[in-house]
């Protein structure tokens, strides 16, 4: 199956989705403006709002209603993705070159205040108080998740705080869009409450598998060193695995102490993970995840949309970058 084809049906409203997000660059400074340009320029496979609009198509949503969303949605990714980058250190994004890479700290940070701002305005733009309510409340979730992260999260091997993180960081956005998309289409709270769950599940999948391509991917193709999460403190999935699996293994019990903070120990025990059972228990849970939110489909109409979500969910699970 190609996985691509679940861009079929919303082809047209991709597109205008990206003319709405070019349009905020609209009025504002020229480097700001160019700045916009080269974010998005970098691509990215838009999978945000594609859920969005497929999710509002299938429920009979209005399509300038779902185009304006899904703006809003991808530039409040697109925003969050600068400030991470920064809070990184990172060079590279998807083979391009982030904004601090080109820019000084000062700007990005306001560049990526700028997209913020006008990803509210577009949430705004929508016209339905409560899913303006939910944007401001997802937002706070991840800026809540990723200051959780800078300051308990290093060396912690825990599975509750590991699946709170991915939550925060991922999971949370595709439920607000595919929960808003719902909202915005449909007076039906059974309805509502089946693409929220859709979009948790899908969310967990992804950053599961994002993770485990932490360990398992080319490093030329995921564009950054390869157990990078780990050389942070950062404890995802497969290392939790492992880590169950070996208990007394001393790069393990030495993540506790901060053993993240050497970089031969955090090699060792990269190589370790990739080559135990751990990155296959991982994406069994992530194919869990997907299997559960493929259930919440089932009550609905079997139409183009529906199979496009079928086949975006299947694909979260089968991408390799």
């Amino acid at each position: 199956m190609n996985n691509v084809t679940f861009y079929t049906p919303i082809q047209e409203q991709i597109l205008q989705v990206e003319d709405r997000m070019r349009a905020q660059g609209a009025d504002c400074h020229p480097d700001l403006r160019a700045a916009l340009d080269h974010l998005l320029a970098a691509g990215g496979k838009r999978i945000r709002p594609t859920l969005g609009l497929l999710v509002g198509n299938m429920l009979g949503g209005a399509s300038e209603t779902l185009v304006t969303l899904g703006a809003a949605v991808e530039l409040l990714h697109t925003a969050t993705l600068v400030h991470d980058d920064l809070i990184d250190g990172a060079l590279l994004r998807r083979g391009s070159e982030t904004l601090n890479a080109r820019w000084s700290s000062a700007a990005t940070v306001l560049t990526g205040d700028f997209l913020f701002a006008r990803a509210a305005k577009l949430a705004a733009d929508v016209d339905y108080l409560p899913v303006m309510q939910l944007f401001a409340e997802t937002l706070a979730v991840i800026v809540n998740g990723e200051l959780t992260q800078l300051f308990s999260a290093r060396g912690v091997i825990n599975r509750d705080n590991y699946f709170q993180r991915i939550y925060a960081k991922t999971a949370s956005l595709f439920e607000m869009t595919t929960r808003a998309a719902a909202m915005v289409s449909v007076d039906n709270a059974a309805a509502i409450e089946s693409f929220r769950k859709f979009g948790y599940e899908l969310g967990m999948a992804f950053q599961i598998v994002d993770d485990l391509l932490d360990f398992t991917g080319e490093q030329s193709a995921v564009g950054k060193p390869l157990g990078s999460d780990l050389l942070q403190g950062l404890v995802t999935l497969p290392a939790i695995y492992y880590a169950e699996m070996n208990p007394d293994n001393p790069d393990v019990r030495s993540l506790a102490a901060g053993g993240w903070g050497d970089h031969e120990r955090m090699e060792r025990l990269v190589q370790a993970i990739r080559a135990s059972d751990a990155p296959r228990k991982a994406m069994r849970e992530a194919e869990q995840c997907v299997e559960r939110a493929l259930a919440n489909l089932l009550p609905f109409e079997d139409r183009e949309e529906r199979a496009a979500l079928e086949n975006l969910a299947r694909y979260v699970v089968d991408r390799k970058i």
